[in-house]
């Protein structure tokens, strides 16, 4: 992984990427402070800004738009929400349960005809329309008005609506519809920076689409370079797997690309900027951009340019990276775009801290101590993407007579705080400017005004007339400064994301270089252990049981505190158990850690569970009676876990029956004993007894002694539906055998639901998710995917695109998405079962021919019928339903009897609700991947043919180990009840 970016610059950026926020804004308040001479002047100037945005607010039409429909009202959100998915459903029915869905509880009339702007009051009177429409009975007169005219007038209604808050977002459907839009008089003085918005590429048609959409927006905007307008270009629209793993793969091949429109933006006598990323590609970009800034045959252009997000930790070395670069470089700096996506992802990863700032009044403080590095740098022609009037105010106060840089605002946003500056004052200011379909372009846009109209934004301020203008233009230098630099309260660390029932696991940053290519080396390292010899059940049996009494008379708080040892110990010897994953059960670096930090979880769950749970209870009764009900252990368990996670549903069985009191004969997968054995020895070092917890390695034949043995009070299996049925007909055959507890969570066939409202490329995203990674051998997978029958060409074309991006290979390579499957039993049998449904194949992947790699496929069937078992691997089936039968599709997945995950993918409120009360599933996901359950967040098992429960990770597991008493004590019976005889009045 070569890279443009010093040695020096990375270092600076390393120590801050995930710094903690005090430490990362003392030096950024320092430099962002003004003098009070200057602040008074920065106030004076941003109360003249602000009272010109007021009066425009009649003008803008986002302006306008969130002036009629603030984000936090019934209306504001509905309409959004409608506008995002609205155009892309090309069947009415579907179209019309999205109207009714999203517009039949708002009070559209009452914004008709309000808003100065006659676009926004067209697209509310459609909404009126539309409303009423919805919200009449079936013998209402429009309704009978419809049945009679035959046109479906709600859905025109809604449709103009819809194009109109196009219109109100998107500059023009295409490059030379935006530039003739620039023109209008509302734009005189202003240029534009035209995005193609391309915003992420799902497939590499998709790249090469984008790819030509910016050679004919650079060749359109060069026709006419007197104009000044220019292009931005988002690198993640060019490759379809920009990730730091594919780095040797993707930096090259956009590396080219961006130098291609570079050299073409050169010659046409234009400005080309590339647009920031999320944070895990900033160094990615940065070699990127780097190496184009530094070719020879781009000498003397002065039109290149970059973006910073001053919401990034890094921006400051970011800028100071820049400005040391052997060009003039042109700098956007804007807030960030983002922000809540970076948040989940650090939350969800478990990592250090985030790589951005908690508070918006921090970002500021960023925004403008960079702001201030930017007007004093030699190299940068910066450019301030900004709406916030005191911002604005205090660039121009620090620039002085400085006229060398631009303002740049979003399309639609801004109206009133420039004008002035640009046509009376000289400044120049450029508009970001997004080209394309409406259809395409919404849900994106959507997203921007949402993140751009957050409460705590200076857009959504202005709008708010309960605001002085001193709320809205206060300091916030001062008022960082006033909670000393600390983190937004609301924004817990990861580690006490679940706080204070448990500490979430550590995860491992990948996107970081440095720690990837630790990792990598870390997991290749050979482990030694010695081979792990079959286990003596009925030595290991007598050993449990001897050991149980001692066990069970542990106080709880020692049993937890033992677990949480064991976890601490997981995440301290964390390379070599991930080693030891990818080479012996052959995970991927990314499942591998999953693993890890899932053991640790649910070994701290557990014992914060058992501390809350597993105490006696005291329970009312009549005087002179004392009932308590204790929870005990039953004896001796049987914990007989999955090669698929060797480590986490080994352990997390394990220790649940441990804490409870139990003690434990645990059997691993024949096919994983090693990362069993490690487990077992660092338990050990926790503090279990070595006799409280017994490993007995094996295969059937084991396991099945295991559970004969008439000792054993309960079983905890994760396996194959037919192993669990056995083991259920083992523990009632015998009739001199107690009757014991039995939990079991086998697999399923597992549906995704998908409707035509679904943005396919998160569908496609979620489907290759949740039916490739771990190579499709989790008991979770998406097993049978369901497609609305209007737009399953779409999304299946969209899939194969995005089946041709994955990697097949090597676990350890930190590229692979798809390594081999465990063993040649489970190679020849999805081998097998492939053949025979050959002439169904609509894609499939090549694998290098050696190793038990297993193509990913995917395979059409006739009808949901066709598919009645699990095919543990990665392929995927799919079929179509038709539109307005979502009940009945869900009928007919429950009727084959499995039930442990189902997804549901719709932008219909009312659809997740039919799922929800309709779904006969253990797991139901909507609107994200089907796989990683978080333990103690999204608790996991399977009913019917899928298992027992209770489940795994939440709260009611522990209860299933346990033994309940229930003990009654008569305190009167020696003669006088001492409660009533203390008593002050009543007695005799």
């Amino acid at each position: 992984m070569t890279t443009a970016v010093t040695s020096a610059a990375r270092e600076t950026m390393a120590k801050l990427y995930r710094a903690p926020e005090p430490d990362v804004l003392k030096p950024l308040l320092d430099r962002a402070a003004t003098s009070a001479d200057s602040r008074e002047r920065i106030m004076g100037h941003a109360g003249g800004l602000l009272a010109d945005l007021r009066a425009a607010q009649g003008r803008g039409w986002v302006n306008q738009f969130l002036q009629e429909y603030r984000l936090n009202s019934s209306e504001g959100i509905a309409l959004l929400s409608l506008a995002e998915a609205f155009l892309r459903v090309p069947d009415p029915e579907t179209a019309d349960l999205l109207i009714a869905d999203k517009l039949g509880d708002a009070d559209w009339r009452a914004h008709a005809g309000k808003s100065n702007s006659k676009l926004v009051n067209s697209a509310t009177w459609g909404l009126v329309v539309g409303r009423v429409l919805v919200g009449e009975g079936p013998s209402g007169p429009l309704r009978r008005l419809i049945s009679r005219a035959g046109e479906p007038f709600v859905r025109q209604a809604v449709g103009a609506a819809m194009k109109m808050m196009g219109e109100i977002f998107v500059m023009g459907r295409t490059i030379d519809e935006a530039m003739r839009r620039m023109k209008k008089p509302e734009n005189k003085g202003f240029t534009a920076s035209f995005d193609m918005l391309g915003e992420a590429a799902r497939t590499f048609a998709d790249a090469d689409r984008y790819f030509q959409a910016y050679v004919g927006a650079i060749d359109a905007v060069g026709s006419d370079p007197a104009a000044g307008h220019s292009v931005s270009v988002k690198l993640s629209a060019l490759h379809p797997r920009y990730e730091v793993a594919r780095w040797s793969e993707c930096v090259p091949a956009l590396t080219g690309m961006l130098e291609a429109l570079a050299v073409q933006a050169a010659a046409k006598g234009i400005a080309l900027t590339v647009d920031a990323e999320e944070s895990e590609r900033l160094e990615m970009s940065l070699d990127i951009i780097g190496t184009v800034a530094a070719l020879p045959s781009l000498k003397g252009w002065d039109g290149f340019g970059m973006a910073v997000q001053a919401y990034g930790k890094r921006a400051r070395p970011v800028v100071a990276w820049a400005n040391g670069l052997d060009r003039l470089m042109n700098v956007r700096l804007v807030k960030g775009a983002y922000w809540d996506s970076e948040i989940k992802r650090t939350q969800v990863e478990g990592l250090a801290d985030y790589p951005l700032f908690t508070r918006k009044a921090a970002t500021d403080v960023s925004y403008l101590a960079v702001a201030k590095d930017m007007l004093a740098a030699d190299n940068i022609r910066p450019a301030f993407a900004s709406h916030n009037a005191l911002t604005v105010a205090t660039i121009l106060e620090w620039a002085g007579n400085n006229r060398d840089f631009e303002f740049q605002r979003l399309h639609g946003m801004g109206d009133g705080l420039y004008e002035r500056l640009v046509r009376e004052n000289g400044y120049h200011c450029r508009i970001y400017a997004p080209v394309g379909g409406h259809r395409d372009l919404l849900a994106y846009l959507v997203r921007r005004l949402l993140e751009n109209g957050a409460n705590s934004s200076f857009v959504h301020q202005l709008a708010d007339e309960r605001l002085s203008e001193a709320e809205i233009l206060a300091d916030p230098v001062a008022k960082i400064a006033a909670v000393g630099g600390a983190r937004h309260p609301s924004i817990p660390l990861p580690r006490d994301l679940f706080a204070p029932g448990h500490r979430n696991s550590a995860g491992l940053d990948l996107s970081d270089v440095a720690v990837l290519e630790r990792t990598v080396q870390a997991v290749s390292r050979p482990v030694a252990s010695a081979p792990v010899a079959e286990g003596n059940v009925a030595e290991a049996v007598t050993r449990a049981h001897a050991a149980f009494p001692d066990w069970q008379v542990t106080p709880v708080d020692e049993r937890a505190a033992c677990l949480e040892r064991l976890a601490d110990l997981l995440e301290e010897h964390r390379d070599e158990l991930m080693a030891i994953c990818v080479q012996e059960a052959r995970k991927t670096i990314a499942d591998a850690i999953g693993e890890v930090r899932e053991a640790a979880d649910f070994c701290r769950y557990y014992a914060g569970e058992a501390r809350a749970r597993l105490r006696p209870v005291e329970l009312p009764g009549p005087t002179g009676e004392r009932n308590t009900l204790h929870i005990e252990g039953r004896g001796v368990w049987a914990t007989v876990a999955p090669w698929n996670f060797p480590l986490a549903i080994f352990l997390g069985q394990t220790a649940a029956a441990l804490v409870a009191g139990n003690t434990v004969v645990a059997k691993p997968a024949p096919q994983t004993p090693r990362i069993a054995a490690r487990a077992v020895e660092l338990a050990h070092r926790a503090g279990i007894p070595a006799d409280a917890l017994v490993l007995v390695p094996g295969g059937p034949e084991v396991g099945a002694a295991l559970t004969a043995d008439a000792r054993v009070m309960g079983v905890a299996f994760t396996g194959s539906t037919a192993t669990a049925k056995r083991i259920a007909r083992t523990l009632v055959e015998d009739d001199d055998r107690p009757i014991v507890p039995l939990i079991a969570e086998t697999g399923g066939i597992n549906a995704m639901i998908v409707d035509s409202t679904a943005l396919p490329e998160q569908v496609v995203a979620d489907v290759i998710a949740s039916s490739f990674r771990s190579a499709g051998q989790r008991c979770s997978a998406l097993r049978l995917l369901l497609v609305q029958e209007d737009v399953a060409d779409t999304v299946i074309e969209m899939l194969r695109g995005a089946m041709d991006t994955l990697r097949i290979g090597d676990p350890g390579n930190p590229a692979t998405d798809v390594g081999p499957v465990i063993d040649r039993a489970a190679y020849d049998r999805l081998m097998g079962y492939r053949e025979t449904v050959r002439d169904r194949w609509l894609k499939t992947v090549e694998v290098p021919a050696d190793g038990l790699f297993v193509p990913p496929t995917l395979i059409r069937l006739g009808a949901i019928e066709e598919l009645n078992q699990e095919w543990f691997g990665p392929i995927l089936h799919v079929a179509t339903w038709e539109a307005g039968k979502l009940s009945e599709t869900i009928a007919r997945v429950n009727a084959k009897g499995y039930g442990l995950t189902m997804g549901l993918h719709s932008r219909i409120a009312r659809a997740a609700e039919v799922a929800e009360a309709e779904a006969a599933v253990g797991n139901l996901y909507i609107n994200r991947s089907m796989i990683g359950a978080v333990v103690g967040s999204q608790p996991f098992g399977g009913e019917g043919l899928s298992g027992t429960g209770p489940k795994a990770g939440g709260p009611h597991y522990l209860y299933r180990f346990c033994a309940e008493r229930a003990v009654s004590v008569d305190t009167t019976s020696a003669g006088g009840n001492a409660t009533l005889l203390s008593l002050d009045e009543g007695g005799i």
